[in-house]
């Protein structure tokens, strides 16, 4: 049932987007085939830029003024290691148990050594990071992509990632134990600060570049999937990424 209810959260998110309109593809762009709901999908991605240069990016910068860079390096790593347990989980799911060891390696590593994840002591001696979610999971299993989509606040997607973001959102344990509204709110709001100031100058070099900064965002975020899914199968060849996807 609380499946189901994420679910119709991000539909109605979906809805929320069309509010804003449909916008015309620009003169001398191509159509791309994995992106049918083109227009649609522009609409909802000039939502979420208006959101994000009027809201979040604005409370970013009062963020990296008001906190110093160690002390945001210490979120960002503390939410890092809780992210490895996940991935670790999902490693396993893709039939990777090396990666997942790896992966719980890095969460004993720095839980123990970097005063409980704050500290990142695991990549310098020599554990990398992975980064994996139901999406790529799926993936791995054979499902295929669907179409491009755009989610109002969650951003590039596709339908198969769609359902993977719910099954997230699900899974996020850290929703299960903390049952103080206010605490869950409190810490939800900042990892979602924590993440955009990951990439806080990326925007503002997409935005100064000759670019049709949709067609780049699509196209990265199609690639990389495809990539980060075809490390995972053992039938395939893994592709080379041109290109990095720096909104995530």
């Amino acid at each position: 049932m609380l499946l189901l209810a994420k679910l119709k959260r991000i539909v109605l998110l979906v809805m929320v987007g069309t509010m804003v309109g449909c916008a015309s593809i620009p003169a001398g762009v191509q159509p791309s085939p994995h992106d049918p709901w083109e227009p649609f999908n522009r609409s909802v991605f000039e939502f979420n830029e208006g959101l994000d240069a009027y809201l979040l990016k604005p409370v970013v910068a009062g963020y990296r003024f008001v906190l110093p860079e160690f002390v945001r390096d210490g979120i960002y790593n503390f939410f890092s290691n809780y992210s490895d347990i996940y991935t670790a989980l999902q490693n396993l799911l893709q039939g990777k148990p090396d990666y997942a060891f790896s992966d719980l390696m890095r969460v004993v590593v720095n839980t123990t050594f970097g005063l409980g994840g704050l500290i990142d002591m695991a990549t310098p001696g020599g554990l990398p990071k992975h980064k994996e979610d139901w999406g790529q999971t799926f993936g791995v299993w054979g499902v295929p992509s669907g179409p491009y989509v755009v989610l109002p606040f969650f951003g590039p997607s596709s339908v198969r990632d769609t359902f993977g973001t719910v099954a997230d959102l699900e899974s996020d344990y850290l929703f299960s134990y903390i049952k103080d509204i206010g605490l869950r709110n409190s810490i939800t709001g900042l990892r979602v600060v924590n993440a955009r100031n990951t990439y806080y100058e990326a925007g503002d070099l997409l935005d100064g570049a000759a670019i049709d900064k949709y067609s780049f965002m699509r196209d990265a975020y199609i690639q990389r999937r495809e990539y980060q899914i075809n490390e995972g199968r053992e039938d395939r060849e893994p592709l080379m990424p041109v290109y990095e996807n720096p909104y995530e």
